[in-house]
């Protein structure tokens, strides 16, 4: 499933993004009103998080635009208490709106629910990566041969949930932090154990655990999924 963020404020565009393709979506980026619609014409993504207040044309606009033409799912941002704004936002076809400053967390719960209520899962039923191909809600693992055949691993909750994750960010470096907060939440877990979850995790997909050509150790940074 994708998203489409829209933003000029490049850090936060980056961090919507990032909590984004947490949760499984492939996530997109624009950073003026002009840029969204051009990219949500090319793209056609599942959903967008529109900020309102955007250079060349604002998210009213971008949103007033979207909605003539489809019915994606828009959900604005808006520094604006104004309850005039807000109301026009939603005339103009908007789903929700989240005013800034908002946690990860309350966006993930306004996505989740705006995706409940117009029919659409934010959970891909299988993600492929290479020769991988995960099926998150069995907590199933299929790897692809070299002679055509697969093999079949079952995954524990914690594999699955590390597996995903690393999934739906192939190619990019996971610090140890985030995969912590990901697999166990804020609460839970350590470096320990996410070294240990690693081990076993590659125990069981990679051919030669001792030198994995899968999941790769980035020094310093973190982990890291090839992407091929």
């Amino acid at each position: 499933m994708k998203a489409l963020v829209v933003d000029d404020d490049r850090v936060l565009a980056d961090l919507l993004t990032f909590t984004l393709r947490r949760e499984g979506f492939e996530a997109i980026q624009a950073h003026d009103g002009e840029a969204a619609l051009r990219r949500w014409a090319d793209e056609r993504p599942d959903l967008l998080v529109l900020d309102v207040n955007l250079p060349k044309l604002d998210g009213f606009a971008v949103c007033r635009q979207i909605r003539a033409q489809a019915d994606t799912p828009i959900i604005l941002l808006t520094v604006r208490g104004e309850e005039d704004d807000l109301v026009r936002g939603l005339e103009w076809g908007a789903d929700d709106y989240i005013t800034k400053p908002f946690s990860p967390r309350q966006l993930v719960a306004r996505v989740q629910a705006v995706l409940r209520r117009v029919g659409k899962s934010p959970t891909p039923a299988l993600r492929q990566v290479g020769a991988l191909t995960l099926d998150a809600s069995r907590r199933e693992l299929r790897i692809a041969q070299a002679d055509d055949d697969s093999t079949l691993v079952a995954l524990t909750p914690l594999e699955n949930r590390l597996l995903d994750y690393l999934m739906a960010n192939a190619g990019h470096v996971l610090s140890t932090e985030s995969i912590i907060d990901h697999v166990w939440g804020p609460e839970g877990g350590d470096r320990d154990m996410v070294r240990q979850l690693i081990r076993r995790l590659r125990v069981k997909i990679e051919p030669d655990s001792g030198q994995p050509m899968y999941i790769e150790t980035i020094s310093g940074a973190g982990y890291s999924l090839k992407n091929e």
